[in-house]
């Protein structure tokens, strides 16, 4: 008798496709079963029950790789799960990136009782929160109070006494800062007390939750962590035409408060885990003092008044109430807008000193005159980052730890930006080499109107200064530069298969390279000669590659830097290399890449 363990089959686990599972099952019913199962012709039962185990096996194999695949941020491919676990890193998704950019605005004045310059009583304030729109329908927000009364905006006259020839209005031209968005409300019904109750808003354009308000009138604030207590609130100055700063910060301790996350498709909001009859949940400092230091008295002025928490509740949580959520959506579109794109006022908002002893038509008459237009561009909108872009901003964000040190650090915080502030599309920070001290080279740039890349504006780059000055370095200083943008074409030429379309093959080969340069170059990052060639080979009916040559792309539609091609070639030929604060760009990949066949 045969022993029973020479009918055992090793199993071999790597087995685990459609084909070699069944060809392992059918092994296994042919050894343990001679007698019950000898037809497996394509239309018997026996190949029905293999094909059905194996169908599953290979199902159940699939769904196990895909499964342990997004565990690991190095192996995920999905969007959601990619940023799931970037945020385990502290990576925090920004959303849908805001469009920055300057206005001139214009309105009349009449002139003073003396004909000399214009009557300042009737100067305005056109507040913030006023809208202006592009020709093509894009809704922006002043970001910032105007103050027509200041000496400091050029004036000149609009009108004369068609008689006297004396001014009747004169003109005032001042600037304000605009970003992209609509401002929006949306009322929320909340049930009992839930401990880190959790809202979804469903819109995913919304860049800032501009304020949250229960209906018992209390307020909930925006904090970056739960267990964060100080915010700082904006006072308007009353002394401003003295020291010239519009507001005045002022900080406060807040027991309501909020955090947000966000993903491609939905925004949320979290609050705390306390409630609202729980007494102090903001500790007196006083008492703060005693239980820190054990003593009647304080002999350590510099505690942290963010440390003030009397228990680990994290704020209080609205309970049996409706939230009255007001923000601002950005465009679901791209929200740049050229020089000169906007044109109309939707809604200004003007507050005048002491209207009372004003005119009331003349006040109308200054109401309708007022004009605006955009003398820079407005831009900073960008693509959402693909995937491999936020892997590499995760991978930055770990070890930033929220502040500046290095130059990967500052890279990381450009990025990382929150999205109401702007955003950009590429960065690069270097060592100022002319400079004795720790001065550093901020380079970036912006997408424009139609994709493409773009010098950045000057208010997206105050912004980013501003970001930053919260987390650098105290002897850090830093300079936002313009990168120069380098545009290239690739000429390359083919030899075929004889019996191939040389026409379909070459579109082929033109479209591959095209896709291969969809992905926006980063600053100081080489165009490497040796992948063109690679990408070729590879297309279907194409027998080798002659050669390829890079040219650089100049005229009215590119940016018009240069570089020697020759000088910047490796020694092999199998690289450009680009300069440090230089960025290539093949702007038009379906024009600037052409191929012939040989």
């Amino acid at each position: 008798m045969p022993n029973q363990e020479d009918k055992i089959i090793p199993i071999n686990y790597t087995n685990r496709q459609f084909a070699t599972i069944r060809r392992d099952l059918m092994e296994i019913a042919q050894r343990y079963y001679p007698d019950s199962f000898q037809d497996f012709s394509e239309g018997s039962f026996g190949a029905l029950m293999l094909d059905a185990v194996s169908y599953v096996g290979d199902q159940l194999s699939f769904y196990l790789d895909y499964n342990v695949n997004e565990s690991f941020l190095d192996t995920a491919s999905q969007y959601r799960n990619v940023l799931r676990l970037g945020k385990v890193l502290g990576y925090k998704y920004p959303g849908r990136a805001s469009t920055y950019g300057e206005v001139a605005l214009f309105v009349l004045l009449p002139a003073s009782s003396t004909g000399i310059g214009p009557d300042m009583r009737y100067a305005p304030i056109l507040r913030r929160g006023s809208t202006v729109t592009s020709q093509n329908g894009l809704a922006f927000i002043l970001t910032e109070n105007v103050n027509f009364a200041d000496p400091r905006h050029p004036k000149v006259v609009a009108r004369v006494n068609d008689a006297t020839g004396a001014p009747t209005f004169y003109a005032i031209k001042a600037y304000g800062n605009v970003v992209s968005g609509i401002l929006s409300t949306t009322r929320i019904r909340i049930g009992p007390y839930e401990r880190f109750k959790k809202v979804i808003l469903n819109n995913p354009d919304i860049s800032e939750i501009t304020r949250i308000v229960d209906t018992e009138g209390n307020e909930y604030f925006e904090v970056d962590y739960l267990s964060q207590d100080l915010i700082y609130k904006e006072i308007v100055n009353k002394n401003f035409n003295n020291d010239r700063i519009p507001s005045i910060l002022k900080p406060t301790l807040v027991s309501r408060k909020f955090v947000i996350e966000r993903d491609r498709n939905y925004t949320y909001i979290q609050f705390g885990s306390g409630k609202a009859g729980d007494e102090s949940v903001v500790k007196n400092p006083q008492k703060t003092a005693v239980d820190l230091f054990g003593k009647e008295y304080i002999s350590d002025t510099t505690f942290d008044p963010t440390k003030l928490s009397k228990n680990e509740n994290f704020g209080i949580v609205p309970e049996n109430t409706t939230l009255l959520i007001s923000y601002r959506a950005t465009n679901p579109t791209n929200s740049n807008v050229p020089s000169g794109g906007i044109k109309k006022v939707s809604s200004a908002l003007f507050d005048f000193d002491n209207p009372q002893r004003l005119s009331v038509s003349t006040v109308a008459t200054i109401r309708q005159s007022l004009e605006v237009t955009n003398e820079t561009p407005i831009i900073g909108a960008v693509s959402n980052p693909t995937v491999d872009d936020i892997k590499r901003r995760v991978y930055d964000t770990f070890p930033t730890q929220n502040r500046a040190v290095t130059q990967a650090d500052y890279e990381s915080l450009v990025y990382t930006m929150p999205a109401k502030f702007g955003s950009i599309k590429r960065c690069s920070v270097q060592t100022d080499p002319n400079s004795m001290k720790r001065n550093l080279n901020l380079y970036v740039v912006s997408e424009g109107t139609d994709g493409k890349l773009e010098l950045s504006n000057q208010v997206l780059k105050n912004n980013i200064k501003t970001w930053l000055n919260n987390h650098r370095m105290i002897n850090d200083t830093i300079d936002i530069l313009d990168p120069y943008i380098i545009n290239l074409g690739i000429n390359f030429s083919i030899k075929t298969s004889p019996s191939a379309s040389k026409h379909s093959v070459l579109q082929q080969a033109i479209n591959r390279l095209a896709s291969l340069y969809v992905d926006t170059f980063y600053i100081g990052e080489p165009l490497r000669i040796s992948d063109i060639y690679q990408i070729l080979k590879s297309a279907t009916g194409v027998l080798d590659v002659i050669s390829v040559s890079i040219v650089n792309m100049t005229g009215a539609n590119y940016a018009g830097n240069t570089i020697e091609i020759n000088k910047n070639l490796s020694g092999d030929g199998s690289m450009l290399t680009s300069p440090s604060n230089a960025v290539f760009e093949i702007k038009y990949p379906k024009v600037d890449i052409k191929g012939v066949v040989r």
